[in-house]
């Protein structure tokens, strides 16, 4: 806010004396999104002032920039009239949405206040799952019969464009609904006025089912670099689209919820990286990956009590431990997120899975070694035992490679067996890495125990 800290006090001036003029010249030259964080910083009194000044379609654009806790706010201190008449100024994807988190009472009374229009197709909206493209898609698009001609979808584009939620795209239908073409707003106004549709529209249109799920439909748009794609039902009849910015904000949820899991915080739920919510929500999602991991991590114990009489031998083993595990569980996890990111873009996939454990072994090699000729030379100046650090050296080289490829496989398997990759989380693969380092690390001092006594 420190920006508009003048621009802040100012609206509050005007609020306060009414001066409408001067509210409108000033409110006027702010971005939507500086209009929300600055009616959220307003009082409850200067909120409701403010939102008595402005229009539904105006509040609509604001609302859209919030978070649903600061919706729902706005919904308590507007009423369930006002916010209705703001609702239908909403694009549908928007406004179901957030009337998707309304309890059943608040719903009803909020549809009730609307045409009957508005709420059915708010109601048909919210029916589809969250996470599918119907769940996704507006219902504010511009579509045209193949017979029109140029000059008559320009004028049908003048009446219907104020409505829309894109106009750079306009679909064409036949007179059963299916879709038939798209047409870019630029082929339309570069046309002759009496050129048919269905002779300039781009037939071989690349559409989604409105069951996809919404990260293959994102994925889609980033591939294509599309700004919109139809969906379509069973019988190819257009239904909705789902616009460039929906699919972004489905690709940020999605990295959220890798990165959540990755951390071993979450199981997809992007409300464990939600500032707002509570210390004692954010634990019980914590609580059940640190538990297993706990129970596993027992096995790092077993394994030192197994090589127990190797360390009475050789005490100075221990001083190892902790760079060995830390070690493994580093690489591990860098390949882990090098690997769960590519299979969420789709990077690798049929032959590149073979071609990344190539190149991941290669790395684990070239890691291996050259952290083993390193920790080498340490532990052999430090003990001045060129004995001890070669077994400390060999056992770093093995366990980097080993570790590197876990890091890289276990995703692959768990793609493989369509388990979510992002499951097989940094705290998860450290730990099974600290085991194999550990059992690689004693073993071979273990092997070598003669030339070390």
């Amino acid at each position: 806010m420190a920006l508009f800290n003048g621009t802040f006090d100012a609206i509050v001036l005007n609020l306060s004396k009414g001066n409408k003029e001067k509210l409108r010249e000033i409110f006027d030259e702010i971005h939507p999104y500086d209009q929300a964080q600055i009616l959220m910083e307003l009082s409850a009194e200067h909120r409701r002032l403010l939102a008595d000044f402005l229009t539904d379609e105006e509040m609509a654009e604001i609302i859209q920039e919030l978070s649903i806790e600061q919706q729902k706010l706005i919904i308590d201190e507007l009423g369930i009239e006002r916010y209705s008449k703001i609702i239908v100024e909403m694009p549908s994807d928007d406004a179901a949405d957030l009337l998707g988190d309304l309890d059943e009472d608040r719903l009803n009374q909020v549809l009730d206040l609307m045409g009957d229009k508005e709420e059915a197709d708010l109601r048909e909206l919210m029916e589809y799952p969250e996470n599918t493209a119907g769940g996704l898609m507006t219902t504010e698009y511009i579509v045209l019969p193949e017979d029109f001609t140029a000059d008559e979808a320009i004028k049908k584009l003048r009446q219907l464009a104020p409505d829309a939620e894109t106009v750079y795209y306009l679909y064409v239908i036949d007179s059963e609904g299916r879709l038939r073409g798209v047409l870019s707003l630029r082929d339309l106004i570069i046309a002759s006025p009496e050129t048919k549709i269905h002779d300039i529209m781009y037939e071989r249109v690349v559409s989604v089912p409105i069951d996809m799920d919404q990260e293959e439909v994102a994925k889609l748009i980033d591939k294509y670099d599309f700004l919109a794609v139809p969906v379509v039902d069973k019988q190819q009849k257009l239904v909705g689209i789902i616009t460039v910015d929906d699919a972004m904000d489905v690709l940020a949820e999605e990295a959220s919820e890798d990165i959540a899991k990755l951390g071993g915080i979450g199981g997809g739920d992007p409300g464990v990286l939600d500032i707002n919510v509570k210390a004692i929500d954010a634990a019980k999602r914590r609580i059940p990956w640190l538990a297993l991991l706990l129970c596993i991590g027992i096995f790092s114990g077993n394994i030192i009590a197994q090589f127990e009489d190797t360390l009475d031998k050789v005490v100075v083993l221990a001083f190892f431990i902790p760079v060995i595990a830390g070690m493994a569980g580093n690489t591990g996890t860098q390949s882990l997120a090098v690997v769960v990111r590519g299979l969420a873009t789709g990077q690798f996939a049929g032959s590149n899975t073979l071609k990344l454990i190539k190149r991941e072994a290669g790395v684990g090699l070239i890691i291996g070694t050259t952290n083993g000729i390193l920790i080498s030379l340490i532990a052999a100046l430090w003990q001045r035992n060129i004995i001890l650090g070669f077994i400390i050296g060999l056992a770093l080289w093995i366990t980097l490679i080993v570790a590197t490829l876990a890091g890289t496989i276990i995703p692959l398997i768990m793609a493989r067996l369509k388990i979510d990759p992002a499951v097989a989380s940094g705290p998860f693969i450290t730990t099974i890495n600290d085991i194999l380092g550990l059992t690689i690390y004693f073993t071979v001092a273990t092997a070598f125990m003669k030339y070390l006594l």
